[in-house]
C-alpha cells in the first residue's frame, strides 16, 4: 500500500480528526450506520450527511457538505458513485482535500475526477474502518 495510505493513516491519527460521513444512514443494517458509529466510537468528530434525514440516531445531519459547521479532515463517501460523484464535485468546489471512497462508492468516473483534481484520495477498497481499528476512543 502507498503513500496515500500513510497520508490518510496520518490523517486519522490527529486528536482532532474531522469526518463528513457521506451517505450515512438511520438504517442500522447498512454501512452508512455501522460507519458511523464505529468512527463515533473511536473518538472521531463525525458529521453525517444526507439530504433525507434531519438526524442519524439523534446526531444532527446536514444536508450536503457546504451546510457543513466546519471544514472536516476527510469526507468519507459510502454511497452509490452516481450521487458520490455530485457530492465529490462539490466538495472540490469548496476546496476540500482529502476523499475516501468505501468500498462499491468508487468508479471509473470517480477515479478519473479525482486523478485530475490533485487532491488526496482513497478508492482502491481500503475502508475507514479497518484503519482506523488501531485509534482508541477519546475520553
Amino acid at each position: 500500500m502507498g503513500s496515500e495510505h500513510d497520508y490518510f493513516r496520518a490523517l486519522l491519527g490527529k486528536n482532532n480528526c474531522k469526518i463528513a460521513l457521506v451517505g450515512a444512514t438511520n438504517d442500522k443494517s447498512k454501512y452508512g450506520n455501522i460507519i458511523l458509529h464505529h468512527l463515533l466510537g473511536k473518538g472521531y468528530r463525525v458529521y453525517p450527511v444526507n439530504p433525507r434525514a434531519k438526524t442519524i440516531d439523534g446526531i444532527p445531519a446536514y444536508a450536503n457538505l457546504s451546510s457543513l459547521p466546519e471544514k472536516v479532515d476527510i469526507v468519507n463517501f459510502v454511497l452509490p458513485p452516481k450521487l458520490g460523484k455530485l457530492t465529490l464535485e462539490e466538495g472540490l468546489k469548496l476546496n476540500l482535500d482529502n476523499f475516501w471512497f468505501q468500498p462499491g462508492a468508487e468508479s471509473p468516473e470517480i477515479i478519473e475526477i479525482l486523478e485530475k483534481s490533485g487532491k488526496h484520495y482513497l478508492a482502491d477498497g481500503s475502508c475507514i474502518m479497518v484503519m482506523s481499528a488501531q485509534r482508541r476512543a477519546s475520553a
